[in-house]
């Protein structure tokens, strides 16, 4: 067959193994197809010595049929003039550097070729991240070694440089930002984990047989279990009055509240659109989470903070646009700013966590030092803890969906968990507005009956 774009589609791919096809009009140019549905142009040939060969061209839609058909027969003039492209490309890749590697992996990552999470494409925050780490990890200490030479010893050695601050650096980046970048055991051990990831790469593409991280024993990332008395939310609460009162952004404060009340992630929340927002179900429906689409049951609480939450933009906290903006963006012929979401919670954190720190009041009761916007969501999973519910509804409230069990869950309680969210988030609400009855007689309330939440009277 002459290949187009319309004949190649038709080729059908085989669970079983490759499927090939070959073009009339170029000798030994043809099609793979893999049993992913992955189609890739390749070209058949013999070199000066006779030996058969089989070189990979790219991928259908990275290349045309006709961008591919032209490369083929370059390579075919190639190898009349005895040449032979297949072990050319195999000595170049031998000769890749780790750096060199890291722009092929990010470039593959982009064009959607390298699966994450549940075989799906990474997402652009997760790209974004993995394109910091290789910048600030990875090429300082390894960019310029050849990824032939990479040992096991070399992954031992990068992982106790990053743990040790080899890398840390403080610098500005563009007119007002500025990156901080730290070692610890934490970031070496998931920049390791990355490394990984783009050596596997490398072992796909033929670069490398074999992968010298595989086996390599990283320590166990610390997660940090955060747990938020109610007198710490009330100090918590007393902050963000302050902070409001002294000119704080109000969307800072009431984002953070709706971290405090619904235990979603920064970016969760950042992120969030009013087309995500069902307030008659009382529920997030997220369109794009950590865990992909996930449902999230909503609090009373929660659900009046967001009904006080003016509908301007798309996104529930938007990013403010100043007038100079508007102005600039108006003598621009039909151009609309585009709207984009508020980005500013984590210097608004930096502010409220420092007035928190304030030493005002003699019976002040002080928060963990290592309080953190996502802290708030292991302090909502806490607080439901102590209000007798079990692990498996906390992990459906926090949209931790991930196992059958938790699915089932979710889908024939529904009811239970907006009755448990509702519970958990007037808990917290009455904490940070400093209401000390509402949360004592909850308290007093569940020990006196010995109950447990999600049974009814006279069950086991």
């Amino acid at each position: 067959m002459k290949f187009t774009i319309r004949t190649i589609g038709t080729l059908k791919p085989d669970p079983d193994g490759d499927v090939f096809a070959w073009d009339d009009e170029v000798a030994g140019f043809g099609v793979r197809v893999k049993p992913s549905g992955v189609r890739s142009f390749m070209l058949q040939y013999r070199n000066a010595s006779g030996n058969s060969r089989r070189l990979t061209l790219g991928k259908l839609g990275v290349l045309t049929p006709d961008e591919a058909r032209k490369l083929a027969k370059e390579r075919l003039a190639e190898v009349a003039k005895g040449g032979d492209p297949a072990e050319q490309r195999t000595e170049q890749r031998k000769a890749m550097t780790v750096g060199e590697l890291c722009t092929a992996y990010i470039e593959a990552v982009e064009q959607g070729l390298v699966l994450g999470k549940k075989n799906q494409p990474k997402k652009s925050s997760t790209i974004y991240t993995d394109k910091g780490r290789i910048e600030r990890h990875i090429r300082p200490l390894l960019g310029n070694k050849k990824v032939r030479d990479l040992k096991t010893p070399d992954i031992a050695h990068f992982m106790r440089d990053v743990t040790t601050g080899e890398t840390a650096v403080d610098v500005k980046t563009g007119l007002r930002g500025r990156a901080i970048v730290k070692g610890g055991v934490g970031t070496a051990s998931r920049t390791v984990g990355l490394l990984g990831g783009i050596l596997s790469y490398a072992v796909s593409e033929g670069i490398i047989a074999i992968n010298p991280v595989r086996g390599f024993k990283r320590p166990a990332d610390k997660h940090r279990k955060i747990r938020l008395t109610d007198e710490q939310f009330r100090e918590f609460g007393k902050a963000l009055a302050k902070a409001e009162a002294r000119g704080e952004n109000k969307t800072s404060i009431t984002a953070m509240k709706l971290l405090a009340l619904t235990g979603c992630r920064r970016g969760e929340i950042e992120q969030l659109k009013w087309s995500d927002v069902d307030l008659d179900g009382n529920c997030l429906r997220l369109s794009d989470s950590k865990e992909g689409e996930s449902v999230r049951p909503m609090g009373s609480a929660a659900k009046t903070l967001l009904m006080e939450q003016p509908q301007t933009s798309i996104f529930v906290f938007p990013r403010l646009v100043s007038k100079k903006q508007k102005e600039k963006s108006s003598h621009k012929k039909g151009k609309v700013p585009e709207e984009k979401p508020f980005s500013g919670l984590p210097k608004a954190w930096l502010r409220i966590k420092k007035i928190a720190a304030e030493n005002d009041d003699g019976e002040k009761v002080e928060l963990p030092p290592n309080l953190t916007p996502h802290g708030l969501r292991h302090a909502f999973a806490s607080v439901a803890s102590n209000l007798g519910y079990t692990e498996p509804t906390i992990a459906a409230m926090l949209g931790h969906a991930s196992g059958t069990i938790t699915s089932r869950y979710i889908l024939h309680l529904d009811t239970v968990l907006v009755a448990a969210a509702d519970r958990v988030s007037m808990h917290i609400a009455a904490a940070l507005n400093g209401d000390e009855k509402t949360s004592k007689a909850g308290a007093k309330r569940d020990n006196k009956s010995g109950a447990h939440p999600e049974k009814k009277k006279g069950q086991k």
